[in-house]
């Protein structure tokens, strides 16, 4: 399945998008920037309709069962960080869902945990770090912290990160706005002067007009980069360093097929095939055989103790 990837440095793909209905579509907006509006060198108007950051946590939650914790049934035995928290809260939190992985408060901050990661990856302030140990020590307790990368500024002085492996994003091309509008009706009072005794929040009573701006493009596009590279460089077991790269395919091809509805109204649809531009003649394999191949690995890396057990899987902290 993975001869043509070999001798590659990384894998890259890229897929036309549309809208299921229209033209129109809403981008991802950012605090006091809103839509990401550039001009390319050539001089065409462009969108960077998801962000790296955002197409991450999208290929992440492709593999959560619902909204998470726990991971999807198709994939259990990865092995992952559950948490369960007490004291003045009652909740569960995961590694799959925490923004910062296993280095979540909630997961550094259980000693046990730390201490173990320290031990196992060889890490001290004072000396310096052994990445192979490290990498290990991330793939045994969350592999799919070493395919979105982790910044473990809550261990010791903040010095493990390792960048991600996958990489997407999507833009648009020949982009335009398409501005509109519309206005909050208050049948009661139009003019907001009647007000609910001890209810007096500003600018929900009344009529209240808001705008709307979407945008129009020639062309959408999801890209997909696999740094095979860098997954090679951290000397993992075969299998290990498989399952990552498998799993990363996966997730590609999981999140074309579970539904492109970015936001209420970015709703998109695959136009074509998935492309592979990089290297040549590479065919991502489909999301069953993808599936299939990812269960039989599991399997290997636990029969060679790459993954921690199921006893150092559950952790609890109090807060």
């Amino acid at each position: 399945m993975m001869e043509k990837l070999a001798n590659a440095s990384r894998m890259l793909a890229e897929v036309e998008l549309r809208p299921v209905q229209g033209d129109r579509f809403q981008p991802t907006g950012f605090a006091d920037l809103g839509a990401a509006i550039y001009t390319r060198p050539d001089g065409k108007r462009m969108n960077l309709l998801e962000s790296a950051q955002s197409m991450a946590n999208r290929l992440e939650k492709v593999c959560i069962e619902g909204d998470g914790p726990h991971i999807s049934k198709e994939l259990e035995g990865l092995p992952y960080i559950f948490v369960k928290i007490n004291g003045d809260s009652h909740a569960e939190t995961s590694s799959l869902i925490e923004a910062h992985r296993i280095n979540s408060p909630y997961i550094i901050g259980n000693e046990q945990f730390k201490n173990k990661f320290m031990q196992m990856s060889k890490y001290r302030d004072d000396q310096p770090l052994d990445w192979g140990a490290v990498a290990k020590t991330i793939f045994y307790f969350d592999p799919n912290s070493l395919i979105h990368g982790v910044f473990m500024a809550n261990l010791g002085i903040g010095r493990v990160r390792t960048p991600r492996a996958l990489t997407g994003f999507i833009e648009a091309e020949e982009v335009l706005e398409a501005a509109s509008g519309g206005v909050k009706n208050d049948l009661i009072d139009p003019t907001g002067k009647l007000r609910v005794k001890g209810f007096n929040k500003d600018n929900v009573y009344g009529n209240v007009p808001y705008h709307r701006m979407e945008y129009t493009a020639a062309k959408i596009k999801a890209y997909f980069n696999l740094d095979l590279s860098l997954i090679r460089g951290y000397k993992l077991d075969k299998s290990a360093e498989e399952l990552l790269i498998v799993l990363s395919l996966y997730k590609i091809r999981r999140f074309l097929s579970g539904g492109l509805r970015l936001r209420t109204s970015c709703d998109l649809k695959q136009v074509g095939e998935l492309v592979v531009t990089s290297p040549s003649g590479f065919i991502i394999p489909t999301e069953g055989a993808l599936l299939q191949k990812i269960r039989v690995l599991i399997d290997e890396c636990n029969n060679k103790g790459l993954f921690c057990p199921p006893n150092e899987r559950v952790i609890e902290v109090t807060v």
